[in-house]
Order: C-alpha cells, then structure tokens, then sequence
C-alpha cells in the first residue's frame, strides 16, 4: 500500500511540475526556442535535486559509526539514477549531485562529506547507448533501464567507499584503521541502499515514462529500424 501511494505521490508531482516547466505563453503548439528549452532543463534539474534532497534528508536511516561519523539508509540514490534517465547528460548529472550535496552541507554529520558527494554523484550520469528514447518498446526500455540503473548504482557501490577512504585518511586527516573501518561500513549500506535504489529506479521510471510522453514532457524519436 505504501508503495503504491509512493509511486503514485512521485508520478503526480514529475507529471506536474514538468508541465508547469513548459508552459511558456503563447507558444505552446510551437517548438520551444533553444532559450526556453535551457530554462525548461534547469527547472527539471532543479526539481530533480529537489527529490534528491528531500528523500535523503528524510526518507533515511541513520547508522552512527565510530568517530561521530555515521552511514545511512536512504533512497536518495532513486533519485540521482531518475535524475539521469529523465533528463541525461550533464543536467541529470548536476540534479543528483546538487540535491544530494546540499543535504550533506545542511545536516552536521555529513558536512564534511559534501565535496566527495558532489563528484561521486556528478559521475551518475545517463548515457545514449541504448537509446531509449528512439522507440516505444516497453520490454525493450524495461531492460535498458535496468541495465542503466544497475551500471550507475553499482559505479556508486565501489566508488563511494574507495573514494571515501581516501578522501578520509588524505583530506579529512583520520588514522588508517578508522578510515578502512568507515569504508568498510559504508560499503554495507551502499550496497543495500542500491539494491532498493535499483528497484525503485525500474518500477517508478517505467511507470511514469508513458504518462510523461503522453504529455509530451518526454520526446520520443522512432526510428523506422526501432519502430515495432
């Protein structure tokens, strides 16, 4: 039940929020200018980082750790992977990493963590390989976002704690032992915080996909070798 009111809570505000985006007066039934197009992918990204800090921030589940550190639970990661499978490239990138690090700098414990957030989260970046939106094949996009989201989660797996044990030791100044013992902790909840990133990433994408292109929130290009 909590699941479904959850997808449902998350469909309503990308569904709204990205119309709210493109409704530029009188233009409407014409191609936004490149002007507008720019100001429609900031205020995406801007609503992505939104999601990205709100979920962290208070969809989570502190863990303390030895030296007053802490690792959590958290699906702010669902986030940043929708953040790059929406809106791509660069702008879904700099949602993850935007939304994710001001909750680092808003909240005392991960403070000192926000510069190695910032680049970890700027590297979730989506890619054109599969190129998901030059067709309208459900299986075909089920798969490729799966694909997706498992390669940028499982990057996020090994990089956050190797990165963050040196970012411990050689920046921060803590002693070997605790920074491997940190990294080691923080390996743990990564790993499940992507399991349940990666699910959430595939049934919330998939299932707001159709109403977004429906909306024309989201352009899909079909090809005649990809039409079905």
């Amino acid at each position: 039940m909590f699941e479904k009111s959850f997808l449902q809570l998350v469909r309503h505000i990308l569904q709204n929020v990205f119309s709210i985006c493109t409704r530029f007066p009188g233009k409407r039934e014409k191609p936004m200018n490149k002007q507008n197009s720019t100001i429609m992918k900031l205020a995406e990204t801007a609503l992505l980082a939104a999601l990205c800090y709100v979920s962290f921030t208070f969809l989570q589940i502190k863990i303390p750790v030895p030296g007053g550190d802490a690792t959590s639970l958290h699906i702010g990661n669902t986030f940043c992977v929708l953040g790059a499978l929406l809106l791509g490239g660069w702008y879904g990138g700099l949602a993850g990493s935007i939304g994710m690090t001001i909750a680092d700098l808003m909240d005392p414990v991960y403070i000192t963590g926000a510069p190695k957030t910032f680049v970890l989260k700027l590297c979730i970046v989506a890619h054109k390989i599969a190129k998901i939106n030059e067709t309208n094949d459900k299986k075909y996009v089920f798969k490729w976002s799966l694909i997706a989201s498992i390669a940028g989660l499982a990057f996020n797996v090994i990089a956050d704690p190797i990165v963050g044990y040196f970012y411990k030791q050689y920046i921060l100044g803590q002693p070997q032992e605790v920074a491997s013992i940190l990294a080691k902790l923080s390996a743990g909840a990564t790993f499940v915080n992507a399991i349940v990133s990666t699910i959430l990433v595939v049934i919330i994408y998939n299932a707001v996909r159709p109403a977004l292109i429906k909306a024309n929130l989201i352009h899909v290009y079909v090809t005649a070798a990809n039409a079905k």
